[in-house]
């Protein structure tokens, strides 16, 4: 499957141009349930041999990015990573720009999830720090290392995000307005939703990756499915919702294609002819 969506109207069998910095959102676009799709890792494989930089822009923390993802990076498939919502972009090198939340917005952000009753955790570069702890976060914690409960972690650690969760988008949090504090709640799950700077996103971390590469996002494509995505596809020149992205973001896309399990990533590729 293949959808032109509101890209300019030229021939479909003509070349577009190839894009010099590919950015891959996670969850529901290179993986599915926290795996990489096969095929999908056979493509960033491929196109680690062409020119075009490859580089990931997740929303997940630092410390929880899956195993594989990692493995490619370490291996130079990928080049950089951009995580936590563009709040903290690295390559092998090191750190490429980071912008951890001031103790201001951290105690704001505290006193928020406190009032709604709500267990949540602030992501570090090499932790994810809970405010409590209940059986389902027992099991996760026994499990993730780097997952600890400490409800000060954040008052003598530099975090770049808090996450909460609940049982439906709707079910707590709808009355705050978060941008009077110069915050804001981003959903990326119907059950789970990011805190962040008003002025965080995964476009911000695409700026300053572009900076470190010396290219314009004109000259970029974005492949993503959910809600913090809507930034980055405004952003860059050619944005690709997959086949089962949330309709707000398909409304915004540039092309519409398949799901992983229908090769969704390959068929864009197919149309710029690029090596896939």
């Amino acid at each position: 499957m293949f959808i032109v969506d509101k890209a300019a109207p030229a021939s479909m069998n003509q070349a577009l141009p190839v894009p010099k910095v590919i950015f891959f959102d996670i969850d529901d676009t290179l993986s599915r349930n926290g795996i990489i799709a096969t095929h999908n890792q056979a493509t960033l494989e491929a196109l680690a041999k062409t020119d075009i930089k490859l580089v990931i822009s997740t929303g997940r923390s630092k410390a929880i990015l899956p195993a594989d993802i990692l493995a490619l990076l370490e291996a130079d498939v990928l080049d950089a990573i951009i995580c936590m919502n563009g709040q903290y972009s690295f390559d092998n090198k090191g750190l490429i720009s980071h912008y951890p939340l001031s103790a201001e917005q951290a105690d704001k952000i505290v006193q928020l999830c406190q009032t709604s009753q709500l267990i949540h955790k602030f992501d570090s570069a090499t932790h994810i720090a809970w405010s409590g702890e209940n059986e389902r976060l027992r099991d996760f914690n026994a499990k993730t290392p780097n997952s600890i409960v400490d409800p000060l972690y954040y008052q003598s650690n530099p975090v770049y995000q808090c996450s909460v969760f609940f049982n439906n988008q709707f079910d707590k949090m709808q009355e705050i307005d978060f941008a009077q504090d110069d915050l804001k709640l981003v959903h990326w799950h119907h059950i789970g939703a990011d805190i962040l700077p008003i002025e965080a996103s995964k476009a911000r971390g695409i700026k300053d990756v572009c900076r470190y590469y010396g290219v314009d996002a004109n000259e970029c494509m974005a492949f993503g499915d959910g809600m913090n995505d809507l930034e980055m596809f405004d952003l860059v020149g050619y944005a690709v919702a997959m086949g089962d992205a949330k309709q707000e973001l398909i409304a915004r896309a540039d092309f519409v294609t398949g799901t992983i399990e229908e090769h969704g990533i390959q068929s864009v590729l197919e149309q710029f002819h690029i090596a896939s």
